[in-house]
């Protein structure tokens, strides 16, 4: 008898990658993820949807770096079927190593180096660190520690895959060292939660720019005051230590959409965590 592909998956693809400690603490395997949601599409005046992007594994590095994305196929189907989807979500996701295994053999494609290859088990959570490291940083090691800290533990409203890369990507950017980063990110993309999770790892790495362990102080800009205060009055800001505190009185909505655009609120993480402090500046010179 046939075994189909939820079959194989339970009986032979699972225990592969736990074979290899990808299911250990801090390691994680995750199932059936979705990555997209359905695409509506119009043809002929009438729409229709899509089929959502679904991976059948991800394989994480910790809670917060997915490492790899493995495609599962049935029995008797060979692994090399799946590996294109595989690649494909692997590109989306921005992960660098991409496998699909039948729960037998395996095939791997590393995007470090371009080789697509079959093996008899999986690499291990610790080498496929090392490899994307070497391929692709950080190289120093405390840097890396660094890169692992966790992001606040938002269980209700966890990241959404893009959400995810764009916190992962700027905070190795300025964990390098560099000055200058830039994420675009297109409207409600939550680029408020990206920013306080930015925030939040920067603050619980004890990151500064002068290189030593103190937690340093952040400053979120916005070009209005509608951006800072809607968010925090809808809760889209996580409760936590490093919250700001609403204002008193806080300003209209309609004046704030039509204020000035030369208005600067800058709000600014007290590093011993008792509040955040407002001050207000305008771009101006004459003011």
């Amino acid at each position: 008898m046939r075994m189909n592909e939820a079959g194989a998956c339970r009986k032979y693809v699972v225990p592969k990658p736990q074979t290899a400690s990808c299911d250990n603490h801090p390691h994680a395997i995750n199932e059936q993820r979705i990555l997209t949601d359905r695409r509506i599409v119009f043809a002929d005046g009438k729409d229709c949807c899509g089929k959502q992007k679904r991976a059948d594994y991800f394989l994480r590095y910790s809670l917060d770096i997915p490492i790899a994305i493995v495609e599962a196929k049935a029995r008797y189907k060979q692994p090399a079927e799946g590996l294109q989807q595989a690649m494909e979500y692997a590109e989306i996701l921005g992960l660098r190593f991409a496998y699909a295994t039948n729960g037998k053999d395996i095939v791997e494609f590393d995007f470090t180096t371009g080789i697509e290859k079959e093996l008899s088990n999986f690499p291990t959570p610790a080498d496929l660190w090392t490899r994307l490291r070497h391929a692709d940083g950080p190289d120093d090691d405390r840097v890396a520690r660094r890169l692992l800290t966790p992001t606040f533990p938002g269980r209700a409203k966890p990241l959404r895959y893009y959400q995810e890369i764009a916190v992962n990507r700027a905070i190795q950017e300025v964990l390098e060292g560099r000055k200058r980063a830039l994420l675009t990110l297109c409207t409600g993309a939550a680029k408020t939660i990206v920013a306080f999770q930015i925030c939040w790892k920067l603050w619980q790495a004890r990151w500064n720019a002068k290189g030593n362990s103190r937690r340093t102080k952040l400053l979120f800009l916005a070009k209005r005051n509608f951006h800072i205060d809607e968010p925090i009055a809808m809760d889209s800001w996580p409760k936590s230590p490093i919250a700001p505190v609403a204002r008193d009185h806080p300003p209209d909505r309609n004046a704030a959409q039509h204020a000035r655009t030369d208005c600067v609120n800058r709000w600014v993480l007290n590093p011993r965590l008792t509040r955040w402090s407002e001050t207000t500046a305008s771009a101006d010179a004459g003011d």
